[in-house]
């Protein structure tokens, strides 16, 4: 697990923040999903590559409330995910004297990402990501997350339990990756952190107030 502060610079921010909404206001864009009993996530969501359902936690070409299949994921972030990769390889090799940091971390080349827009009421519960390929899971291919906007209180454990897990913050432009024996780690979000989102980044996009987080993974 592998957190790589301040990493996307604000230029590859507003890159960011200006493509998803370009896609995000198209076919397949944002949308807010909710389960079979009535209720609603307490985010907006968009897929890109292949849609997630949450009602069935599958990975399907078209998502079913609307039948518009996935936007394609951009070549920027792809390349960007990479490079974040190759980035903690590096870290892990400096601080676990190992020769192979694939052995820890496996690499990967996305072909799914979830977007999240979290507003300052917005949290999601402890969960694990394991809806992808028996293949992808038994490999520990890593979840690449890109944090823009407002800071989130990001909570993580062994367990589904919130008293006994570990939080950190995750600010604008920070990228966490987890895979390989923490891939089936329990996490989500506790809080939004008002105000939070460089102002800069403000200025620039005309972001909402909340937070924008990308999920990268292979099924």
């Amino acid at each position: 697990m592998v957190l790589l502060k301040h990493y996307i610079t604000h230029n590859r921010q507003v890159k960011i923040v200006n493509t998803c909404r370009e896609l995000g206001l198209g076919p397949g864009g944002f949308y807010r999903p909710g389960y079979q009993g009535g209720g609603k996530l307490h985010l907006h969501m968009m897929c890109l590559g292949l849609n997630w359902d949450p009602n069935t936690r599958k990975y399907e070409d078209e998502r079913p409330i609307d039948g518009c299949k996935p936007p394609g994921i951009p070549y920027q972030f792809k390349k960007l995910v990479k490079k974040a990769i190759r980035d903690a390889h590096t870290l892990i090799r400096e601080d676990s004297e190992l020769s192979d940091a694939e052995d820890m971390l496996p690499t990967m080349s996305p072909n799914i990402c979830i977007a999240n827009f979290y507003t300052e009421t917005g949290r999601l519960g402890l969960h694990q990501d394991r809806d992808e390929s028996a293949e992808s899971l038994a490999k520990g291919l890593p979840v690449v997350s890109f944090s823009v906007g407002d800071s989130a209180e990001f909570m993580y454990g062994e367990e589904r339990d919130v008293k006994k897990a570990k939080k950190i913050v995750l600010e604008s432009g920070d990228v966490l990756i987890f895979g390989g024996k923490s891939r089936d780690i329990h996490h989500g979000i506790s809080c939004i952190i008002p105000n939070s989102t460089p102002h800069s980044l403000l200025q620039q996009t005309g972001i909402r107030t909340g937070r924008l987080n990308l999920t990268f993974r292979r099924f």
